[in-house]
């Protein structure tokens, strides 16, 4: 009997949505040509280092979606569905905190974690939740109204969460039932042809676009769909040049002459669409939204807490030149900060402990190198080295952990440059509590950590790379620290 596994399932789910999205936003296919068309050119011109951070097969392939849900129990419908095709929530995003608009939502993103599945397709979904009950957003009365109306609604066909289950549960099913399972997720997050409410969509968007979005209508679908590109400067400036409305800059880390890191990232502008629409007379006319757009992403080196730190003091630094001087184009002044403060090569950021990496196994050396890089016929006993001294040895290969998540202020930026109208907010009240444990008990499953599955990722190649080389991982100086898992040491 012939099956799919949740693997190729999620694969063929992201190539679906491609194309549904296609269809509805033609202009997203323009975006996708682009991009590979800038892949080509860069990997032309840079060769193998271009791919450094993913294959030429995972970056084609790669995309991000984002969709939006109205209450707990669709979040976790929503969970369930990923779960069938081996993606896990990761990290916890508050846009209702984002400057200077913010967006009354809580986020997380669904996605592998796995290095491997990652490598085989890495597609993720941003997925942002209302927060209907947050008096800075919304009065009592419409608090209640929109609550009532989010528990009519029902997004997914009941005959979809037993295939996700035993999906989920099995890692497989046979393709027959596979491709329905397909069908059905893929065709649940399709525009829907019904007609938008106009005085209830109207009465939400006062207050945001985005809760708009989410409650004015009865389904969810595809907010936008992401492919990655290798120069995202580059892309932006062939989208203009094709006349195409980008937003008014790159989100996220400058480009600033060093080592890319986390994730960069723009988008054209949110484009009208024609809806049909139900007026308070019951007449049903053509309208036109503008709610969804088209994203593009460059990704990076993941930066361990302290290289995040280290660039979040940038910001402060910015903040205090631009103020100061009162000369000078922002983005000269960041550049300026960032060529300042921040390591320039990929060595150094694995030598100040700022960015993570993989190992793996180098040239081969007697089973010892002494503290300072320098391979000897045999070590000194007793003298522990480092995972650094081994990368300048040429014992050790140390290769960049690409960032697989995402960036709270620029996903707030990207939200904010597509929004119809800034909304409203009532600064005096005091916003409901949202976190990563509140994501957890509306999925029933644990919100990971970005930052703790790339240090598990950088470790564990660490250990299998030492052992490798004949040496004890308890002589690596990295692996005496008490934060590593008593499983490794």
């Amino acid at each position: 009997m012939r099956t799919m596994t949740s693997a190729q399932v999620r694969a063929a789910f992201a190539i679906r949505l491609a194309r549904i999205y296609g269809e509805e936003v033609p202009l997203y296919a323009t975006l996708v040509e682009v991009s590979q068309q800038v892949n080509r050119d860069v990997i032309a011109a840079r060769g193998a280092g271009a791919l450094k951070l993913g294959g030429v097969e995972r970056v084609t392939a790669e995309r991000h979606g984002a969709i939006r849900v109205g209450t707990p129990d669709e979040l976790h419908q929503v969970g369930r569905i990923f779960a069938a095709m081996g993606m896990y929530p990761v990290g916890f995003y508050d846009l209702r905190e984002a400057a200077p608009d913010p967006v009354p939502v809580v986020s997380t993103a669904f996605r592998p974690i796995d290095p491997d599945e990652l490598e085989f397709n890495p597609f993720r979904v941003f997925t942002s939740v209302l927060v209907p009950d947050d008096p800075r957003f919304f009065d009592p009365g419409l608090q209640q109204e929109l609550t009532a109306f989010l528990a009519r609604r029902q997004l997914f066909p009941p005959e979809l969460m037993p295939l996700a289950d035993a999906l989920a549960t099995e890692g497989e099913l046979p393709t027959e039932q596979a491709e329905r399972f397909l069908k059905l997720a893929a065709s649940a997050f399709e525009l829907s042809p019904e007609p938008v409410e106009v005085a209830w969509y109207r009465r939400l968007e006062r207050v945001s676009s985005v809760a708009a979005d989410i409650g004015g209508v009865t389904t969810t679908h595809v907010n936008h769909l992401t492919p990655r590109v290798l120069d995202i400067d580059e892309l932006y400036r062939r989208m203009t040049t094709l006349g195409v409305t980008m937003i008014p800059s790159i989100q996220g880390p400058p480009r600033w002459g060093g080592p890319d890191v986390l994730l960069r990232q723009t988008s054209f502008r949110a484009l009208d669409e024609a809806r049909p629409m139900r007026f308070e007379d019951g007449s049903v006319r053509a309208g036109t939204l503008r709610v969804r757009f088209g994203e593009v992403e460059q990704r990076a080196i993941a930066l361990t807490p302290a290289g995040r730190d280290l660039i979040e003091s940038f910001d402060t630094q910015i903040h205090q030149k631009m103020r100061d001087e009162h000369h000078g184009e922002r983005a000269q002044v960041t550049e300026s900060v960032w060529r300042a403060g921040m390591p320039a090569t990929e060595e150094s950021l694995l030598a100040q402990d700022l960015g993570y990496f993989r190992f793996a196994p180098g040239n081969p050396v007697d089973a010892s190198v002494q503290a300072g890089g320098t391979p000897r016929a045999r070590r000194v006993e007793g003298t522990a080295i480092s995972a650094l001294d081994l990368v300048r040895s040429g014992a050790l290969i140390a290769t960049p952990i690409v960032y697989e998540d995402f960036l709270p202020r620029s996903a707030a930026g990207i939200f904010s440059s597509n929004l119809t109208g800034a909304g409203t907010i009532d600064a005096e009240q005091a916003g409901t509590v949202r976190d990563a444990a509140w994501i957890s008990r509306a999925l029933d499953r644990p919100v990971h950590s970005g930052e703790a599955l790339y240090e598990r990722q950088s470790r564990e190649s660490l250990v299998k790379a030492v052992k490798t080389l004949g040496l004890n991982p308890s002589s690596i100086r990295e692996l005496t620290l008490p934060q590593l898992p008593a499983h490794l040491a």
